[in-house]
């Protein structure tokens, strides 16, 4: 049976913040503070309390301040660092961790946002369906470009349509997956590669890709206006 303790976590904490960087510029943005705590803490000690206890994670831009952080954290956990030299992509930065990871599914995670998902649900999803890859969902009112994902009624994936203009309420990439290993043969070597753009497209017309539903709300910290009512969502959970 797959179980949390199983599956590695793959963590995104490489971009560059861009848009945060008016106000969180010291630091790579999944360190922006909450509670006077790393937003990346928050999560994993979200994931953690499930199970998961390797993680590794994929620095790129001031990635010095995540090593040396989670470097002298003492926590039940085990904690590896994929650096990236250049911009890889968010599938060219797993494909950059690749050496590390050891387990035959493994959990990926966007390191700026954060659903209230049932882990143990979501694995025993995938396992029950045997994906190839399973994809967190929400339900999202369209005002802003985002992802839509579109499925059968298995619940099965049959297309992505990333960054568009919809209306009324879709279904939008929580951006936590859990993929079979065999994935990483699919990425290539040191190339930039996106999952949205070059990886799911793929995995859709050729493997068993299906999303996982939950009515919980992502919470995402990209945007000042993001972090502030992020920091308004957690602290109304204290």
């Amino acid at each position: 049976m797959l179980t949390p303790r199983k599956i590695d976590v793959v963590l995104l904490c490489g971009g560059l913040g861009t848009r945060l960087k008016k106000i969180v510029h010291d630091r790579p943005k999944p360190m922006a503070e909450i509670n006077r705590r790393p937003f990346l803490d928050i999560l994993i000690d979200y994931v953690s309390d499930y199970g998961f206890r390797r993680f590794i994670l994929c620095t790129g831009y001031k990635g010095d301040v995540i090593r040396k952080y989670y470097e002298t954290k003492n926590a039940h956990a085990v904690f590896l660092f994929s650096e990236e030299k250049e911009a890889l992509g968010t599938g060219g930065a797993i494909k950059n961790a690749e050496p590390l990871i050891q387990s035959e599914v493994f959990m990926v995670m966007n390191g700026d946002s954060f659903c209230d998902l049932n882990m143990h649900d979501f694995v025993n999803y995938h396992d029950s369906k045997k994906a190839f890859a399973s994809i967190a969902l929400v339900k999202k009112e369209m005002s802003l470009d985002c992802g839509v994902v579109r499925t059968d009624g298995d619940g099965r994936i049959i297309g992505f349509h990333e960054k568009v203009k919809a209306d009324g309420m879709s279904l939008v990439n929580a951006g936590v997956y859990l993929f079979s290993k065999e994935v990483l043969s699919l990425v290539p070597v040191r190339k930039n590669c996106s999952l949205e753009f070059d990886l799911f497209p793929l995995l859709v017309q050729n493997k068993a890709v299906y999303g996982f539903f939950t009515n919980q709300q992502l919470i995402d910290i990209g945007t000042p206006e993001r972090y502030e009512l992020a920091k308004k969502i957690f602290n109304s959970d204290q």
